[in-house]
């Protein structure tokens, strides 16, 4: 009974002599405990289904919290395997003093339970300070309106308890079965234990970079089709195994290679930096890519996050390029009534018109072979799958703002995506000779990455030639009412006005209303809508970018902090030694330097080439989000490094002071 009594007591003493290892543990809990929370308030607040476009940030939302659960919870099992691994020389004392191993095993229930209710209260404590300023920057983000009280679900609540609940079920479970496994003598000095050399390490070497280069190639190969997503992740997951194996086999390759090299290894700077490394050469290389592959996932995900902030309106203005697109059939509105009608709210709102076109347009699925059109049936390359979109010369030179003149077989070919290339076209076979393929057509802007949504616009001399060419995809799809068939282009009348968006809804919906009562009217697009739904989709999008990148940044210091305690704990001994036998400060210094340096170039190098090769992919999928701009990403990707470079440089030599102090 004395002993269950002065359990609770050994727990809370246990965890104050290891502050250095366990504080660094809160604060990794208490930060994960609040996010989690922050994700949970906002998804089952009912106010945000309330609010307009809050779908799209609502889906985001749930996506990356799934992630996030995810992440959080294989981290924080990570990080509580290196507090056992630090406590098994105590664990082991406690044995040997007489307690038995249900006693220890009681502690440790209770410093389990100490650590869930201090985590769970300050994550929680946190989470009720902050979440309404993180929800108000949710809405601001995604443009929606941010007049609103934020009220707390309790469900919220519920949930990050539960989820907690077994993710320190799980870390006390581990803990108890290694503790239980070993023997006392084993605990004490367990990890004064040498790594045995990994077997196969030139096998492991081969399938590593293997490994690596099939995922490099995915990444550099890939393309903005239906395949971007599932090729995204087999490059990651053949990365991260290739990563591990190199740094597992290669790290041991080179330091054997320096041992044999007498000149190099027979130095006090080299020799204890080289045997201290090949001593703990399993658990060093797994550290090692541990933080090579988190140094990676900050790097992607900030660019991603960056590229996307500041290319919000490429995007806007790629999928969004005119205000208002009013559809009409059969019957046709006259330019000149547009444009009176247009000149009446100008001068009554106060809006100028940038631009409007009026132009019909006859569309027809087909599938292209080289610079032949046929038809769709049957094909499994749907990505060769296009919308044709035949135009009139005078449309054409009415919008461009043009005076080109065709000939009867004549064509002007246009691709939203890549270019045609060809000097001619056989659509449905129908010879026709292209006298210039067009580099840029306001109504479809041009993207040639874009693989999903690229459209083609032939330009012919008049009707008649629609006709013949439309005609002849009829004939082949079996279009029994040819008279009407041919009668079914489409009317647009496009509209862009000056000014922001906000400035425009008045005008808007007055010209809206009259362009609906007239005759023919089919549909109406409206594009500041789409504008405003992309933006809250893509806000929603942003703000689990900014949240996860410093999530990966924090899982990233975790480790480096921890890999530097316990190695510091571990070497303590061995300077201690050499110290007795003459070695210095100075040239305690200087190993500890040159051991810091080189374990934080190999991680780092490693990170700079997985970005260099997941950028191909980052641009394919920043592709799927309409943002198309090469440059940009380029000096996203640079400007991102760079300063995750300093900082990752700063944070390791901030917490290789405490390597120092230890084994000094």
């Amino acid at each position: 009974m004395k002993k269950l009594k002065l359990l609770p007591l050994m727990a809370m003493k246990g965890i104050v002599q290891n502050g250095s290892v366990y504080y660094p543990y809160f604060a990794a809990c208490i930060f994960s405990v609040f996010t989690y929370f922050v994700f949970s308030s906002i998804l089952l607040n009912d106010l945000i289904a309330t609010l307009p476009r809050s779908a799209y940030a609502w889906m985001m939302l749930e996506i990356g919290r799934v992630l996030l659960a995810i992440i959080l919870f294989l981290f924080l099992i990570y990080a509580n395997s290196f507090l056992v691994k630090r406590r098994q020389k105590e664990f082991g004392l406690y044995h040997i003093l007489g307690l038995e191993k249900k006693h220890i095993g009681s502690m440790m229930f209770f410093e389990t339970v100490l650590t869930y209710m201090i985590t769970l209260t300050g994550g929680i404590a946190l989470g009720l300070v902050l979440a309404k300023l993180l929800f108000l920057i949710l809405l601001r983000m995604s443009g929606m309106r941010a007049d609103v009280e934020f009220v707390f679900s309790p469900k919220a609540f519920e949930q990050t308890l539960g989820f907690f609940f077994w993710v320190f079920t799980v870390n006390f479970a581990h803990d108890l079965w290694c503790v239980g496994k070993a023997r006392p003598v084993e605990l004490m000095s367990g990890s004064k234990k040498g790594e045995k050399e990994p077997r196969f390490l030139l096998f492991y070497a081969l399938v590593g970079v293997l490994t690596l280069g099939i995922g490099y190639r995915i990444s550099i190969k890939s393309e903005l089709n239906s395949e971007i997503f599932t090729d995204f992740f087999l490059a990651v997951f053949l990365v991260i195994i290739g990563t591990y194996l190199l740094f597992t086999s290669g790290s041991i390759v080179l330091l054997k290679m320096l041992k044999k090299r007498k000149k190099i290894y027979y130095k006090p700077k080299n020799f204890i930096t080289i045997s201290g490394m090949l001593y703990r050469m399993k658990k060093s290389a797994a550290s090692l890519s541990n933080l090579c592959i988190f140094s990676t996932m900050v790097i992607i995900t900030l660019v991603c996050t960056v590229s996307l902030y500041l290319g919000m309106d490429n995007i806007l203005q790629f999928g969004f390029p005119y205000d208002l697109t009013v559809h009409y059939r059969e019957d046709r509105v006259s330019r000149e009534e547009v444009l009176e009608e247009l000149e009446l709210l100008e001068d009554k709102y106060g809006n100028r018109v940038n631009r409007m076109d009026i132009y019909e347009e006859l569309g027809l699925s087909s599938h292209k072979e080289g610079n032949r059109f046929v038809l769709q049936e049957g094909r499994r390359n749907y990505q060769e799958d296009f919308n044709v979109k035949f135009l009139t010369l005078d449309d054409y030179n009415q919008v461009a703002d043009r005076e080109f003149s065709l000939k009867e077989d004549e064509v002007l070919v246009y691709c939203s995506g890549r270019d045609f290339g060809y000097a001619s076209i056989d659509f449905f076979g129908r010879e026709l000779k292209v006298v210039e393929e067009i580099s840029e057509f306001f109504p479809a802007p041009k993207a040639k990455e874009d693989n999903f949504g690229a459209e083609y616009f032939i330009v012919v001399c008049d009707r008649d030639m629609r006709d013949y060419c439309a005609g002849a995809w009829a004939e082949i799809n079996g279009v029994e009412d040819m008279e009407a068939f041919l009668n079914s282009e489409t009317q647009y009348v496009r509209i862009l006005l000056d000014g922001a968006d906000s400035e425009k809804e008045k005008f808007l919906a007055e010209f809206s209303a009259w362009c609906q009562s007239q005759s023919g009217f089919t549909k109406i697009e409206s594009g500041v809508e789409g504008r405003e739904q992309t933006v809250s989709m893509y806000g929603g999008l942003l703000f689990i970018g900014v949240l996860f990148g410093l999530i990966f940044f924090m899982c990233l210091i975790l480790i480096m902090y921890y890999k530097q305690i316990s190695e510091g704990y571990e070497d303590r001994n061995n300077f201690e030694i050499m110290q007795k036998v003459g070695m210095s400060d100075k040239e305690i210094k200087g190993t500890v330097s040159r051991q810091i340096l080189l374990v934080f170039a190999l991680p780092l190098v490693g990170a700079g080439c997985h970005t260099v090769a997941g950028m191909f992919m980052v641009e394919g999928l920043m592709g799927v989000l309409s943002l198309f701009d090469h440059r940009l990403l380029v000096y996203c990707a640079l400007g991102v490094t760079a300063l995750f470079a300093a900082v990752y440089g700063i944070s390791y030599f901030v917490t290789a002071r405490t390597y120092y102090k230890i084994v000094r």
